[in-house]
This record gives structure tokens, sequence and C-alpha cells, in this order.
């Protein structure tokens, strides 16, 4: 069995981190819904009630959700890398960068919500996305 493609291990990596973040949100989200007797109503239009709860309970979500959206192209990527046999060297950088700096961004979403650093980080993986994207476009010429 040939060896899995080290591209992987960032993936893995992204998604376990993504479940840090989900049990995180609900280890800070039901308690405050609780503190403050809310009374779940699936007639209330979506994150009316949700809105209603801290600041920074809501960041914790905030952030899950963040990780399901732009995250998704990272997974396409690195996966069709993978599949490519282009999954090391400069590509398992730019991999590695886009989970570190991501990880990064959800620490600081999650803990202290600064926005400018916020987006310096979303840019910066952006730029990893890129870098990963241009390779594989590259690769497929």
């Amino acid at each position: 069995m040939p060896s899995p493609s080290p591209i992987l291990a960032p993936v893995v990596a992204l998604v376990a981190w993504s479940l840090v973040m989900w049990l995180w949100m609900y280890a800070t989200r039901l308690p405050a819904i609780r503190q403050a007797q809310l009374k779940l109503d699936p007639q209330a239009p979506r994150g009316e009630q949700m809105s209603t709860l801290p600041a920074a309970v809501r960041w914790k979500a905030d952030n899950y959700n963040h990780l399901m959206e732009q995250p998704t192209l990272f997974y396409a990527v690195a996966l069709a890398l993978a599949l490519m046999g282009e999954g090391d060297g400069a590509n398992l950088l730019f991999a590695w960068g886009y989970v570190v700096t991501r990880v990064l961004h959800s620490l600081l979403q999650a803990l202290l919500n600064k926005i400018e650093l916020r987006f310096g980080l979303f840019v910066l993986s952006t730029l990893m996305l890129f870098g990963l994207t241009i390779n594989a476009s590259l690769h497929l010429i």
C-alpha cells in the first residue's frame, strides 16, 4: 500500500481543529442559554435568539461558521494536490501555513475578536490558498 500524501496531515488537522471549535462553541453556548433562561423558539428568525447571548459566546459560533466557509476551498485543492501526487514541498508548506493561520484566526476571534488582526490573518491564510491553487493549476497545464 503506498504511503499517504503528506498534504493529508494538514487537511486532517484542520478538520480536527474545526471539531475543537464545535466543542468550544457548545461548551460556552449551552451554559449561556441556560443562564439566560432562553426559551428556544423555532419560529424566531434565524440568529435572533442567539444574538441575545453575550458577544464572547457568539464569537465561538461565528468562528465555527467561518471554518465551514473558505476552508472548503482548502480541502478541495489540498485533496486535488494529493491525488496529483503534489502534496509535498511548497504545497505542504502552504497547507500547514493555511492551517496555522486559520487556527490563530480562530483563537483571536474566540478570545479577543480584534477585527483588524483577524483580517490580517485571514489575508495571510488566503495567500496560502492562492499559492496552493496556483500550484495545482500549473500542474494541470
